[in-house]
């Protein structure tokens, strides 16, 4: 993960350990034909199960997904995800790919990866927030209470 590597960017964002990747990405049209888009990679601990992917295609609309962290690292190095995203390595070689589907209707778009930048990042993001403690700052007797009546209003 550095800025050394064509296409790849990492910055903090802010002093409570907020970060961001940028990667350069393909869109996989066909079997012979690809569209360069911009993924940036961000992650919040205040929100820690899940990554936020805005990808960018030049002249084109912003599109944001939010995806699981859990999802995405599992899909570097085997099949993960059901439904709407799936990811999934296309290579166990060094310096290989991921493929990532997303899917919405209808309507789908697959897009490869480099798996080096993204995995050295997601391991970032678990050490600001480790793989279990996600949920141990949840109060769940206000959480259970919200569910079941709605917030509290400050009175």
């Amino acid at each position: 993960m550095s800025g050394d590597q064509p296409g790849v960017q990492d910055r903090r964002t802010s002093p409570h350990g907020r970060r961001r990747l940028s990667l350069d990405i393909e869109r996989v049209l066909d079997v012979s034909a690809r569209q360069a888009i911009r993924a940036e990679f961000r992650y919040d601990p205040a929100l820690p199960l899940t990554v936020s992917v805005e990808l960018v295609a030049e002249g084109g609309p912003r599109v944001l997904w939010r995806i699981g962290r859990d999802l995405l690292r599992q899909g570097l190095y085997a099949m993960s995800g059901l439904g709407d995203v799936q990811m999934w390595p296309s290579s166990l070689e060094e310096g290989a790919t991921a493929r990532l589907q997303l899917a919405s209707g209808d309507m789908a778009a697959l897009f490869e990866l480099p798996v080096p930048p993204l995995a050295a990042w997601l391991e970032h993001t678990y050490s600001l927030v480790p793989a279990g403690q996600e949920l141990a700052g949840v109060d769940w007797d206000v959480t259970t209470a919200d569910l079941l009546h709605g917030p509290a209003t400050p009175e």
